[in-house]
């Protein structure tokens, strides 16, 4: 067959290739034979700029493909299943490494060398996700992510709802363990969302893996993925090309008992929120777990933004971005649900909490200084009342409930405030309280802390009258 003259015929991005069947079986050497004037622009004049990141920029007949991209095993299963099993694919991807969607079709082409097979291989680019190729899946698929959708949503808990659905997934993948895994950045942490262990299987949770070491080996699957969706490995091949790419990652993997996994990253707005994977899984139905996983993991993706986004909305109205305690709004909510209708029946005690002299502090030294003083305040408080609940109420006010307290330890905690606040760097408190025996009405008892909290106030300015505000 004239491959170039088969190329020259298609309009789209098109080229022929390549595949070796090694003895053993598996996937050899995967060549570029031909390929028309579309394909060779993608790699010599590429209009995308991510396109032109490639190994080489000049294409060369008969060369193997990894001259121009890293080698990617999904690539090599796609066509591998294409010119060697003979069966047509059809997948729609979007790798890392461009900033666009792939239409991919690859065809088996006729071969007289049982040992070398041909197919094939043409593409068209998506700037934006088209949703139609991305359910142009089989029935069964589409149910199986349909069925995730609506579990994303079934309860008011995102645990749960993650609970059913990596168990569905696990029961899918017939593996050993699935698990979705976020990654904090901040924090240089992870943590598990949801996982699910088939009984008997030997492996352990994730949790006896999340030491501080482990951030790291998860910061270098994306460059184990190596600007593919996914990475998948299936066999002992397979295992070699990751213990090339990621020995440590492949190393703890042999250890945890995996054989085989699929892993896919959590995706949304361009940033990696986690991954989720499958270990031990049923690598004859590969095809399916990669187009099932790869489909619901845009939809797992989007559900986990929404609840970062709702968490991150919740701290910031609760949580004093300065000192990293609770805020005013976070205490209205406390008093209102928690503590108002048990001020009678339970021994508990309201402070309030001024610094002196900080507006001196601003003045002579800067506001640096003084929001220093005001975290310092903080982190002292937490400190000594660490059984109790500190807010900051605004400024350099802070207040302080301490529930089931009798008298005469609130008492002692005054006295702890009044006495120790020099030990935290000489800060100096105004301090005033009250206790739910000395008053029957809540708001009447923080009127009457209030009202101490000033007279211990005036106090301090009259002893040292330069630093009143």
């Amino acid at each position: 067959m004239d491959f170039q003259k088969f190329v020259d015929n298609y309009k789209t991005m098109t080229c022929i290739l390549s595949v070796q069947r090694k003895e053993d079986g598996s996937c050899g050497t995967i060549c570029i034979v031909a390929a028309n004037a579309a394909y060779i622009a993608s790699i010599e004049n590429p209009i995308h700029k991510a396109s032109s990141h490639m190994l080489k920029n000049q294409f060369v007949p008969n060369c193997e493909y990894t001259e121009y991209i890293p080698k990617d095993l999904n690539f090599e299963d796609l066509c591998y299943r294409a010119a060697i099993l003979c069966q047509p694919q059809n997948t729609y991807i979007h790798p890392e490494r461009y900033p666009f969607w792939l239409n991919i079709f690859v065809v088996p082409l006729i071969s007289d060398d049982p040992n070398i097979g041909y197919c094939a291989y043409t593409q068209e680019i998506n700037e934006t996700v088209n949703t139609e190729h991305l359910t142009n899946l089989s029935a069964d698929t589409l149910s199986a992510v349909v069925k995730t959708c609506i579990k994303l949503h079934g309860k008011n808990d995102i645990y749960s709802n993650f609970k059913d659905v990596v168990e569905d997934i696990r029961e899918i993948c017939n593996s050993n363990h699935c698990c979705v895994l976020l990654i904090d950045h901040k924090t240089r942490s992870c943590h598990v969302l949801a996982e699910a262990i088939r009984e008997g299987s030997g492996l352990l949770p994730m949790d006896t893996y999340l030491d501080g070491a482990f951030y790291d080996i998860a910061c270098s699957w994306k460059d184990t993925i190596a600007g593919s969706e996914c990475i998948i490995i299936k066999d002992a091949n397979d295992m070699e090309e990751l213990k090339r790419r990621n020995p440590v990652w492949h190393d703890s993997l042999v250890g945890a008992g995996a054989k085989s996994i699929v892993l896919f990253p959590l995706k949304y707005s361009g940033k990696t929120l986690g991954y989720i994977w499958a270990i031990n899984f049923d690598t004859e139905n590969t095809v399916k777990i990669k187009e099932t996983l790869g489909l619901s993991t845009f939809f797992m993706a989007s559900t986990i933004s929404n609840h970062l986004l709702v968490e991150q909305l919740k701290i910031m109205s609760t949580i004093d971005e300065l000192t990293g305690i609770q805020n005013r709004n976070a205490m209205n909510s406390y008093l209102d649900s928690e503590v108002r209708d048990l001020w009678n029946k339970e021994a508990m005690g309201v402070v309030y909490i001024d610094i002196n002299g900080l507006k001196y502090i601003n003045d002579n030294e800067g506001h640096n200084a003084g929001d220093m003083l005001i975290k310092n305040a903080a982190a002292f408080l937490n400190k000594v009342c660490h059984e109790c609940r500190v807010f900051r109420a605004g400024g350099d006010e802070f207040i302080i409930i301490a529930r089931n307290m009798n008298e005469d330890k609130f008492e002692e905690l005054i006295r702890k405030l009044k006495i120790n606040c020099y030990e935290n760097d000489g800060t100096d408190f105004a301090v005033g309280g009250c206790h739910s025996y000395q008053e029957s009405d809540m708001r009447e008892a923080m009127h009457i802390a209030d009202e101490k909290m000033y007279f211990d106030k005036e106090n301090y300015y009259i002893k040292f009258p330069e630093r009143r505000r």
